[in-house]
């Protein structure tokens, strides 16, 4: 739309021109290749917390106690000082702005964690129309669990999981949901996926999805539970059914010991149900049974399909457990399956795995998929942003970069695709990352690909920490490909002398102001050097 570089002239031509429709956000986006974090205060003193992120709506900065007891709100503000001369930028920055009060004013400070429970700093989510945070505490888990009834073998046990609501306006705790003898991976989001006002949370322990919904009084409502059940009623069905068969047994004469023996075993809650599988493992197999079986009209071809496609592999898919979960809309879900091995391992894309998509209403599959499926590829190559499920009910996740909405993403994907020696590990390779965790990326205009190139080994818009750099990470405006507009650089500003001690980097970004937190930290828990980067 801007024909000027300049800030001035921008703000003229944006009162002459009218952008076309459907375009006025990403024409005020542009301005913010005037508006970047030009000045940097190094090893600022702020207290010693671990920073979680900026909530999408840039009202609050999460934070938590370094004993991961405590969580600690701040509302951000900006910088204020006076100078007596005319030439404000030429004079130093005042003292205070060394401080981290400076920026940032605390709301409240809340502790969640009892005192055998922790606070789990990689879990944070943000529900923006009711500017709830939902938070997790857990006790230590236990890799050598004793067997319970219907607990997959070789998932460790946590004793106890609590889920906090807390309304981060003036810090009260709404309302828990405490899970008991259950494994949910917390890291990252990566077991919770929040879709507006509905939360899935995947028990890995139990193989159940549980569905909450978040009123807006704060009340967490248990709405299904899929798992060994997919609808309300199936547990009452099979109730009566079992007893119905319980009451024919005993009308027929007792002819045995073997037969009071197997009528014990029906009666028992605890053997009764253990050669059947769950519900969502029945529909499961069920959906690839007729996936195959329409496969051919010949019914001599057909049965030879069958015995090669579905049951030489029926114990595999038996065998196959949940590894995550995400929605997709209000119906459908994303299911991810795999080996018990590839759980909990950190070298998951190494272990087979299948991605099914599951519609809670009707309680039946609708799609299969290899997880080297060139067909599933090719939606993701083309719908990405449908795999985010961004709320309807925030601005700002929307404007997040992606293949399908960037022509720069997406020819730097193709380039990666392009370059690899096999394509079917490199699809292999990218379907890995669905689904995706919730929340991950960051809403910051200045990851926005169409206005800024940077290095994504360095830095991108995921919620990851990053290998440290001595050198300043540059942020390149597309329109002018050879002038980078601002740096960033973790650390202290003369850099480390001991270059031998890992460090790692963490870089806050605001949604909306140009601020930026970056956070350099090495393995041996010494003190973090926090820096602030903004707009003098």
């Amino acid at each position: 739309m801007f024909k000027s570089n300049n800030l001035v002239a921008r703000i003229f031509e944006r009162q002459i021109r009218t952008p076309p429709p459907g375009t006025s956000v990403y024409s005020s986006r542009q301005f913010y290749e005037n508006l970047v974090p030009s000045h940097t205060i190094y090893d600022v003193q702020c207290p010693d917390h671990s920073f979680r992120k900026f909530t999408d709506d840039g009202l609050y900065l999460i934070s938590f106690s370094r004993n991961h007891h405590e969580l600690i709100v701040y509302r951000p503000t900006w910088l204020t000082f006076s100078c007596s001369g005319e030439d404000c930028d030429a004079h130093d920055l005042p003292a205070a702005a060394r401080r981290f009060e400076s920026f940032f004013t605390q709301l409240h400070c809340l502790s969640l964690a009892s005192s055998n429970e922790l606070l789990c700093k990689d879990f944070f989510l943000y529900v923006e129309r009711n500017q709830f945070g939902i938070f997790a505490t857990s006790t230590t888990q236990t890799h050598n669990a004793p067997a319970t009834s219907g607990a997959v073998q070789g998932i460790p046990s946590i004793e106890m999981i609590t889920f906090h609501l807390v309304r981060l306006e003036d810090g009260v705790i709404l309302d828990e949901k405490v899970f008991r003898d259950d494994f949910i991976y917390l890291a990252h989001n990566t077991g919770v996926f929040l879709y507006d006002d509905l939360l899935a949370i995947v028990s890995l322990r139990y193989q159940v999805i549980h569905i909450l919904q978040i009123k807006d009084s704060g009340h967490l409502v248990d709405v299904r539970a899929i798992g060994a059940f997919c609808r309300e009623d199936d547990e009452l069905f099979l109730e009566s059914n079992l007893q119905f068969m319980a009451i024919g047994d005993k009308l027929k004469p007792q002819h045995s010991d073997a037969s009071n023996d197997e009528n014990m075993l029906q009666d028992n809650p605890s053997t009764r149900d253990s050669p059947f599988l769950g519900g969502i493992k029945q529909r499961l197999l069920s959906f690839i049974f007729r996936g195959i079986w329409n496969e051919e009209t010949d019914q001599r071809l057909r049965v030879q399909c069958l015995k090669k496609k579905f049951y030489f592999h029926f114990q595999d898919y038996v065998d196959l457990v949940i590894w995550k979960v995400q929605f997709l809309d209000w119906h459908h879900l994303l299911i991810k399956f795999g080996s018990v091995d590839g759980v909990l391992s950190r070298s998951a894309d190494h272990h087979p795995a299948f991605f099914a998509v599951y519609d809670m209403v009707d309680a039946e599959f609708v799609a299969f998929y290899q997880n080297y499926a060139d067909e599933l590829y090719l939606l993701y190559e083309q719908f990405v942003d449908h795999f985010l499920a961004p709320s309807r009910n925030s601005l700002h996740v929307n404007f997040i970069s992606s293949h399908s909405n960037n022509m720069y993403a997406l020819e730097q994907l193709r380039s990666i695709k392009n370059k690899s020696s096999s394509v079917s590990q490199f699809v292999k390779k990218t379907l890995a990352s669905l689904p995706f965790p919730c929340q991950s990326q960051s809403p910051s205009p200045y990851f926005d690909q169409s206005l800024f190139r940077f290095d994504e080994k360095l830095i991108s818009a995921t919620d990851r920490h990053r290998q440290s750099t001595e050198h300043p990470i540059k942020f390149i405006a597309r329109r002018q490909p050879k002038v980078p507009k601002f740096k960033i650089k973790p650390g202290p500003e003369e850099g480390s002398g001991d270059g031998r001690t890992k460090k790692i980097s963490s870089f806050l970004f605001h949604p909306i102001l140009p601020l930026v937190i970056s956070v350099q930290q090495t393995l041996f828990l010494q003190q973090s050097v926090v820096n602030i980067h903004f707009r003098r």
